[in-house]
């Protein structure tokens, strides 16, 4: 057979593995993202947060319908599907909401130092879906970013171990994005960064669309047109143009070490929160932030532990006198 026959032609992978790429597209990813904290607050000011949470969602799907249809991307198989149902329960329904209610009782820079916690989180969801072992001080250094970031929410909420509803669906949204990003990162070998994302909205739409209806006949949405240019931004670029850079990045990976990339959202998110919203920014926020975030980025920088080694599997020694047969046979 010859060496150019089509029969040995290897197909190439859907995402190179290029780790150096991968940083490149998930800092594309985290500097979309960056504003989408201070623009969700700017929107909340006027527009329902349901109506915000739902229709950027609405307006992403009706984007990513055009683009795979216009590319005329093969359908999801199988299990494909339910991996799908996970990636839009969390970045498409469970982070725009949770967030979007959050942050109208809450100030921006507030809102970013709670959700510093994602790179961590998506680390562990990271570790978990792909069975690994990894060290014990990665789980320690979680554990105390957890717990700095609930410090610091407890603290600003009126006193220690006091949480406001606020910081509950912060924390929540941290997690469902976290799940969200670690399959999609997974997924999107498979489908392709943006195909894994436009399929989610896709898959999500019918939902979403429905949750619009009832924010416009509970409140008709009205706000000023710099309301509506932060939710279009929030609809276009952190819902769905965002997510192409963000999950190509994952999908190069290696997905743990690209999420530490992460670490500087909450920086440019509490730093546009000040520019353009004017939020005065306090010691217990800097602090606060910067613990959380160097947690944070200590977890996601321990390595994972390799799994042992197989023992190899020696065969037995076959007995001299089987061997003195089997040379007098010959």
């Amino acid at each position: 057979m010859r060496v150019n026959s089509s029969a040995t032609t290897l197909l190439p992978p859907v995402i190179p593995s290029r780790q150096p790429i991968g940083l490149w597209w998930g800092l594309a990813g985290v500097a979309a993202f960056s504003f989408t904290v201070p623009f969700t607050k700017v929107a909340v000011e006027s527009l329902s947060p349901l109506f915000i949470g739902s229709g950027r969602a609405v307006v992403a799907a009706i984007l990513a319908a055009f683009a795979l249809a216009l590319t005329r991307q093969r359908l999801p198989r199988g299990t494909q599907w339910v991996r799908l149902a996970v990636v839009a329960g969390g970045i498409v329904v469970g982070f725009p909401l949770l967030t979007s209610f959050a942050l109208t009782t809450t100030p921006a820079s507030h809102g970013a130092v709670v959700i510093a916690l994602l790179p961590a989180a998506t680390a562990v969801a990271a570790v978990l879906r792909g069975r690994e072992r990894p060290r014990l001080a990665f789980w320690l250094i979680t554990g105390v970013g957890a717990l700095a970031a609930i410090a610091f929410a407890s603290m600003q909420s009126g006193g220690f171990g006091q949480l406001q509803s606020a910081d509950l669906l912060l924390l929540g949204a941290v997690v469902a994005a976290a799940i969200g990003y670690a399959e999609g990162g997974l997924l999107a070998r498979e489908l392709g960064s943006w195909q894994t994302v436009s399929w989610a909205l896709v898959l999500a739409s019918p939902l979403m669309v429905f949750l619009v209806a009832v924010s416009v006949a509970q409140q008709p949405p009205s706000g000023t047109p710099v309301q509506w240019m932060a939710f279009a931004y929030l609809g276009v670029v952190s819902m769905f143009l965002g997510f192409f850079a963000w999950y190509r990045g994952l999908a190069i990976g290696p997905m743990a070490q690209v999420s530490q990339i992460q670490l500087v959202q909450p920086v440019l998110s509490i730093c546009w929160a000040g520019l353009l919203l004017g939020e005065s920014l306090t010691w217990s926020t800097i602090v606060g932030g910067l613990a959380v975030i160097l947690c944070a980025g200590a977890a996601v920088r321990v390595r994972l532990k390799p799994a042992p080694p197989q023992p190899a599997v020696r065969q037995p020694a076959e007995p001299l006198a089987t061997k003195h047969l089997e040379t007098v046979k010959d």
